[in-house]
């Protein structure tokens, strides 16, 4: 999901959906059996009763910073051209897929939200206030406004944007919680503090020791059972490969003057273009991407996809970060294995693309598949 979805979305609200708390309860005496223990300074809960907590959760105002941290092992690799690259220390939305970053957030309901990534050397800007949305980059000092129709809490999305993902604690534990099933090991703890307040952990670890992921831990505030910090484990590690968690945090209503952006002196300022809904939009070049293939369920799920076409320069930057990569064959074809802590994934010479937290191996049967 990009930063821009995040407004967009009606469903990204501040608390985890209800269906999360529905596929918990639903793996029964799983669940039911596993209580917090008593010792801290939280009540004992269920994990049941934490989704249900977590799905019933409405906070209508919030602010805080949110740190997110990824050390998935990858290789240096050049950055493809027209895609941003690591600017020196500049913020950028795209640049979340390693190293540390920060970002404020401020929420006061969802027709005022204001994210602000921050940089060594620059920031980048998303204000949703009222029918006014906008975007900003220090790096370019450029501006792209929004005009969304009143009443509508979607906001359009710049085609071709470089804005990639923002990620909340709240979103990673919504992607998390999505995998528990009776495949997965669930156990809570109300020891946990997360900027300074108390709070529960729920750990998912999966069962099947296929996956590479061995743990997930996900803290849920002891006062607004809103998720407040997500970390992930690959199997056989002490220090997490991934984690976004909130180092401050108060539900205080931020002041009004947070979300009245004025473009700095001197930006470049861009009208954007709402686009009509999906169901009305028209397809990109005639035919319509088809859907990837899902292969296997849970934590081995492989996803496997055609890669969509790149621009000369973009091609060019993909050729040199394949060159980077060792190259792998089979029964399947020939390509080359992206391979992490956490994540394989293969980019086959025929233009597809099988990801999954598993194995290379698995991702290799999943493109044999058929």
């Amino acid at each position: 999901m990009t930063s821009l979805q995040i407004l967009r979305s009606r469903k990204a609200r501040w608390a985890v959906p209800a269906v999360a708390a529905v596929a918990v309860i639903g793996a029964g005496p799983l669940v039911d059996a596993v209580t917090a223990s008593a010792h801290g300074s939280l009540p004992p809960r269920t994990a049941a009763q934490l989704l249900a907590d977590v799905s019933n959760a409405r906070v209508t105002a919030l602010s805080g910073t949110v740190v997110e941290t990824t050390d998935l092992g990858l290789p240096a690799l050049p950055s493809i051209a027209g895609q941003g690259g690591p600017g020196g220390g500049a913020a950028s939305f795209s640049s979340l897929v390693s190293g540390s970053h920060t970002m404020r957030v401020w929420y006061d309901g969802p027709d005022r939200v204001r994210l602000a990534l921050l940089g060594q050397l620059g920031e980048s800007d998303l204000v949703r206030n009222g029918t006014d949305l906008w975007s900003w980059s220090s790096h370019d000092n450029t501006a792209t406004h929004w005009t969304v129709p009143a009443g509508e809490h979607g906001t359009p999305m710049e085609p071709g944007s470089a804005i990639g993902t923002a990620t909340t604690p709240q979103q990673a534990a919504q992607a998390a919680l999505k995998a528990i099933d009776p495949t997965t090991q669930v156990s809570t703890d109300p020891t946990a503090t997360v900027a300074g307040r108390p709070a529960y952990e729920l750990s998912l670890v999966p069962r099947d020791s296929r996956s590479l992921i061995g743990s997930v831990r996900i803290a849920i505030d002891g006062v607004t059972h809103i998720p407040t910090r997500v970390q992930v484990f690959a199997r056989g590690s002490s220090s997490p490969a991934f984690q976004v968690g909130f180092t401050s945090f108060s539900t205080a209503t931020p002041e009004a003057s947070v979300f009245g952006f004025q473009p700095p002196p001197g930006a470049t300022v861009k009208q954007g273009e709402v686009p009509r809904s999906s169901s009305h939009a028209h397809p990109r070049s005639g035919a319509t991407r088809a859907a990837p293939d899902v292969v296997g369920k849970g934590w081995t799920t492989v996803l496997v996809a055609q890669l969509p076409a790149s621009s000369e320069a973009g091609q060019s930057g993909l050729e040199g970060m394949l060159g980077k990569l060792p190259a792998v064959s089979g029964s399947w074809g020939s390509g080359h294995l992206l391979r992490s802590a956490l994540v394989s994934a293969v980019l086959t010479d025929d233009g597809r693309v099988a990801i999954g937290a598993v194995p290379p191996q698995m991702l290799y049967a999943a493109l044999s598949h058929r």
